[in-house]
C-alpha cells in the first residue's frame, strides 16, 4: 500500500484529493507553536512544496510547545525556518522545501507567494496576519486565519470572494499591548485544538473538498470550555478589503521601520535597502562580544543590550522596548 494509502483510504479525499494534494504549493508564515506543527502536517499529507517564512531564531524557551526543534538548534541559535526544513527533510524527502530566514512583509510577501495555492497562518502578531488578507484577497489565494493565546484557540478559513475575509470581521487591527504567549504564555492543548482546525481546513481546501468548509470564525477556550462561533460564509458588502479592494498593509501604507515585540522586551529592525554583511558583521564584532554565529546571522552583547543581526541587515535588539534606543545601537555597530 502506498505512504499515503491511510489518507486515501477516507472517501472524501481518496485518490484523486490525494493528487491534489501532492499538486499543492504551501506558503507558510511564520514557524513557532503554531508553524512547527502546521509544517509537519503538510509534509506528513504529501504536498508538492512547502515555503517556510520566519524572521526569528530557536530559542530554549521555544522548545516547550514548537514541534521541530530540538535543544542543539537553541544552543546553535539556527533561524527557525533552516531548522524546520533540515527536520522535515528527513520526514519527507519527496517535498520540495524552501526556508526564507526573512521578516514577511509588504517589500517581499507578493514575490514568495507567486504561484502559491494555500497560505497558512502561523503567526503571532495582526499587522502580518492583516498583510496576508491583503494579500491572499488580491491574488484570489485561500488562506487560514488561526491563533492561540493563554487556553484559547481560535481559526476561520479565508475563501477569497466566496466567503467573509480577515477585516471584513475585523475591520482594524488590535491595538498593541494585548495578550500574546510572551505576556499570558500558552498551553500546549490551545496550540493542538488552533493546529487542528486549520490542518482540517487546509485539507479540504488542498483534497477540493472547499464544499465541506466551515465558513465560520471558530473560538475555543479549552480550560473553562467556553466556545464562541461567529459567521463568515459571506464577504461583508462594505468590507475595505474585499469590496472596496483596499490594501494598505500590502501597499506599505501601513508599514514601520521598528516594530517592539510585545512581551520580548525586543525591537525589530527593517533592514536598510543595501547592507554589505561582511563590513557589517565585522563592524559588530569590533563594538561587541560575539555570543553565537552561524550563516545565518551574529548575535552580540553590548553594556546591558544584545543585537542579532541577519545577513540582509534586520536586527533584533533585546533589552529594551524603545525603537530610538535599539535604532542607536544599530547605529553605533554597525552605521
Amino acid at each position: 500500500m502506498s505512504r499515503y494509502s491511510r489518507q486515501e483510504l477516507f472517501e472524501p479525499i481518496g485518490p484523486q484529493g490525494q493528487a491534489r494534494i501532492r499538486a499543492s504549493r504551501v506558503l507558510l508564515v511564520g514557524c513557532g507553536a503554531l508553524g512547527t506543527h502546521l509544517a509537519e502536517f503538510c509534509v506528513r499529507a504529501g504536498i508538492g512544496e512547502l515555503r517556510i517564512v520566519d524572521r526569528d531564531f530557536v530559542e530554549e524557551s521555544n522548545l516547550q510547545r514548537q514541534s521541530l526543534f530540538s535543544e542543539e538548534d537553541a544552543r546553535s541559535a539556527l533561524p527557525k525556518a533552516v531548522a524546520a526544513r533540515i527536520a522535515l527533510q528527513r520526514v519527507n524527502s519527496d517535498v520540495k522545501l524552501f526556508a526564507h530566514v526573512e521578516d514577511f512583509n509588504f517589500r517581499n510577501a507578493t514575490k514568495l507567494s507567486e504561484g502559491a495555492t494555500l497560505v497558512l497562518d502561523g503567526t503571532d502578531n495582526f499587522e502580518t496576519r492583516f498583510l496576508v488578507n491583503d494579500l491572499a484577497v488580491r491574488q484570489g489565494i485561500p488562506w487560514v486565519y488561526a491563533g492561540c493565546v493563554g487556553s484559547r484557540a481560535t481559526c476561520m478559513p479565508v475563501i477569497p470572494g466566496r466567503s467573509a475575509c480577515l477585516r471584513c470581521m475585523l475591520e482594524e487591527q488590535p491595538p498593541t499591548g494585548g495578550e500574546t504567549c510572551d505576556t499570558t504564555g500558552v498551553i500546549m492543548p490551545a496550540v493542538m485544538q488552533a493546529v487542528a482546525w486549520a490542518s482540517v481546513v487546509a485539507l479540504k481546501i488542498m483534497s477540493g473538498n472547499e464544499g465541506a468548509l466551515f465558513k465560520k470564525m471558530y473560538s475555543s477556550d479549552l480550560w473553562t470550555g467556553d466556545r464562541q462561533v461567529l459567521d463568515a460564509a459571506t464577504p461583508r458588502p462594505d468590507c475595505p478589503c474585499c469590496a472596496k479592494r483596499e490594501f494598505p498593509w500590502l501597499e506599505g501604507k501601513r508599514a514601520v521601520s521598528a516594530t517592539t515585540l510585545c512581551g520580548r522586551n525586543s525591537v525589530q529592525l527593517a533592514p536598510p535597502e543595501r547592507f554589505d554583511w561582511v563590513a557589517g558583521r565585522n563592524s559588530v564584532a569590533r563594538g561587541a562580544r560575539v555570543t553565537a554565529e552561524n550563516d545565518y546571522l551574529l548575535r552580540a552583547n553590548s553594556d546591558k543590550l544584545t543585537i542579532t543581526l541577519y545577513r540582509n541587515g534586520r536586527a533584533l535588539v533585546h533589552g529594551t522596548e524603545d525603537p530610538s534606543i535599539a535604532r542607536a545601537l544599530y547605529s553605533r555597530l554597525i552605521g
